[in-house]
């Protein structure tokens, strides 16, 4: 029987597919780990940006808003109202992590349009957007079905798991393979949109004058606040499903 050395070999070929990198990647050695330096550079930009604004606009806050705290209250006010939406009553705690995944988001997937990473040379690769790599949008949505749980446990505790038998048993596979797919969804969801986008724009601008990609860049923006609302919109949702239990 040649059933498990072929097996075998199968899963040796799978495991050296997954080892192929697209492109060059900059790394750091620190310790033990490997650190994919240009995510965490461009990263550290997009953080640096949402706190330098918010401590610039809202330092010192009036009693008539100025046009940079009426623009936060707007931005606070439009995550409570998503988060309310698709949580429904005791949304509340959940604001920060659902209006951090969405400024986050948001923040990266515009700097890959408007912020000149390309003039910046590194040894080896080249930055771009935080959410153009996988291992950003995994990352996001990691901690997305850990709030999901979180949230179901917290407020029906080990009968959570009873969703997983309803309406029938038999469907326990299926509900399973539901909570697993959740996080893939959003993943590869931002990762291949915001991907594509940049691609196309790296064609354009290769392949055509400087002014016709234009357009196509104003809708690469458009689409990707879309993406980081999208992405905070199902987060949110996920959410309030686990807590109330329907589907």
């Amino acid at each position: 029987m040649n059933v498990i050395p072929c097996s075998i070999q199968t899963l040796k070929g799978l495991y050296d597919i997954s080892g192929v990198e697209v492109g060059q990647h900059l790394y750091w050695q620190i310790g033990g780990l490997q650190i994919h330096a240009q995510v965490l550079i461009t990263s550290w930009v997009v953080i640096a940006i949402l706190l330098g604004s918010v401590i610039i606009a809202v330092r010192n806050p009036q009693t008539i808003p100025t046009d940079g705290q009426n623009f936060f209250e707007y931005v606070l006010e439009f995550i409570q109202d998503l988060s309310k939406t698709q949580i429904g009553e005791g949304y509340g705690p959940w604001v920060p992590f659902i209006g951090t995944m969405f400024l986050f988001i948001f923040v990266s997937n515009w700097s890959g349009a408007l912020l000149p990473w390309k003039i910046i040379k590194l040894p080896h690769g080249e930055l771009a957007a935080p959410t153009n790599d996988i291992n950003t949008t995994v990352a996001l949505a990691l901690p997305t079905s850990v709030a999901y749980f979180y949230a179901g446990l917290s407020k029906k505790g080990l009968g959570y798991f009873g969703k997983y038998i309803q309406p029938t048993p038999i469907l326990l596979p299926i509900n399973i393979l539901e909570d697993f797919t959740k996080p893939l969804s959003l993943s590869f969801r931002l990762f291949g949109n915001i991907l594509a986008d940049e691609l196309v724009v790296v064609v354009l601008v290769s392949l055509v004058p400087s002014v016709v990609p234009i357009p196509v860049m104003f809708l690469g923006l458009f689409t990707s606040g879309i993406q980081a609302l999208i992405f905070a919109t199902l987060a949110a949702a996920y959410i309030g499903e686990s807590m109330e239990g329907h589907h």
